[in-house]
């Protein structure tokens, strides 16, 4: 499968449309997304409109819980991709600087209510700001970024389908990739190392998130 610069960009924007809370404005943007998609290959196009059909034949209020209780209350499922590589230590500070200067590098500035690690925001910033910079944050996170596809297969939850687009738009996966989800998949982000210094403001640490 060849995928265009066209084909990632308008994968990446619906992708991040689809991972942002589902409200009324979401649900009225539905058949302009499946129109977007139309010309996108299969396999980035048949998972994401099993998750439109999935979104038309559910009310709204139980989408909405449902994402709540996935992306809000489980942190297996966290969509800040910083987590599952520097956990809720100290480190994590400067990772999410080296987000928030990646888009500032491409004129684009974060409002301050979203940490710059968010997938849907990371997806948003490779679709209409920098393309190789998002592609290439997208790889370096890549082990946990499977790791949510997975757990939310294994689950059962609508949301996977849109995770396996987004996966369909990066390289498959090699032998190091699959030692690293597997690793991260029994290991678990890492705990906070006692005696370091925050490597950044505290204004840029993340925020607590629920229990998993």
């Amino acid at each position: 499968m060849t995928l265009t610069d066209t084909h990632h960009a308008t994968a990446w924007q619906v992708q991040s449309l689809t991972l942002s809370y589902p409200d009324e404005e979401f649900v009225g943007r539905l058949p302009l997304l499946r129109a977007a998609i139309r010309t996108l290959p299969a396999p980035l196009t048949a998972p994401l409109t099993a998750f439109f059909d999935h979104v038309a034949a559910t009310p709204l209020t139980d989408l909405a819980a449902s994402y709540v209780a996935t992306f809000d209350h489980r942190k297996r499922f966290s969509p800040y991709l910083t987590y599952f590589a520097y956990g809720d230590t100290r480190k994590r500070g400067m990772a999410l600087l080296r987000f928030k200067h990646a888009y500032r590098a491409a004129g684009l500035e974060l409002d301050d209510g979203e940490l710059p690690d968010h997938l849907a925001v990371v997806l948003e910033f490779a679709a209409t700001g920098d393309p190789v910079v998002g592609r290439r944050l997208m790889l370096e996170h890549r082990a946990g970024l499977e790791l949510i596809r997975l757990g939310l297969r294994e689950t059962g939850s609508p949301w996977a389908h849109v995770l396996e687009s987004v996966s369909a738009t990066l390289p498959p996966l090699g032998k190091r990739e699959h030692e690293a989800i597997a690793r991260l998949a029994t290991e678990g982000p890492p705990e906070e190392e006692v005696g370091l210094a925050p490597f950044a403001p505290p204004e840029y640490m993340p925020r607590p998130q629920g229990g998993s």
